[in-house]
């Protein structure tokens, strides 16, 4: 292996976040700018050491949302990953060729009052909707578009509506 190919992934967690309504909030990262391509995601972020992926995507929910009220639905067993492109490998100091992930599916319980995308001094996202989870492929960048895919697949079955 040569080059980006012989870096480690970084560990990672991702929270597919359901409304009652069964919509997806969707997240714009802030440090892109409002007329950035591809600027909306899902909440994501690093596993810490050896802690464990389930208590990782709550702390990144409180981190990166400003709220943990959510109850487990599911989880891809597996971890999914994919390689960054050569300029975000340089970005980030030729750290890591990409990121494995593992993805938790989780319903939101609260209000939408709840999610406080300032709720840390340094907030990740600027701006959150609820939309359909058949669109977050769309909305990917490319290199993570095949990890969308993925979801809006596995997760098909939480995008239903729980009556309310």
């Amino acid at each position: 292996m040569t080059g980006a190919t012989a870096l480690p992934y970084r560990s990672n967690v991702g929270a597919a976040l359901f409304s009652r309504a069964g919509k997806i909030l969707v997240a714009r990262r802030a440090d892109l700018g409002p007329d950035a391509a591809y600027q909306w995601q899902l909440p994501q972020g690093g596993i810490d050491g050896d802690e464990d992926p389930a208590a990782a995507v709550l702390r990144e929910l409180d981190e990166e949302i400003g709220t943990t009220a959510v109850e487990l639905l599911g989880e891809i067993p597996e971890w999914l990953s994919y390689d960054f492109p050569p300029d975000v490998v340089a970005k980030f100091g030729a750290r890591h060729r990409g990121q494995r992930q593992r993805w938790f599916a989780l319903r939101f319980l609260g209000t939408d009052d709840m999610i406080r995308l300032d709720a840390h001094a340094h907030p990740e996202f600027d701006e959150w909707r609820w939309t359909e989870l058949s669109s977050i492929p769309a909305l990917a960048v490319p290199f993570k578009r095949p990890i969308y895919e993925r979801l809006a697949r596995d997760f098909a079955r939480f995008a239903k509506t729980d009556g309310a």
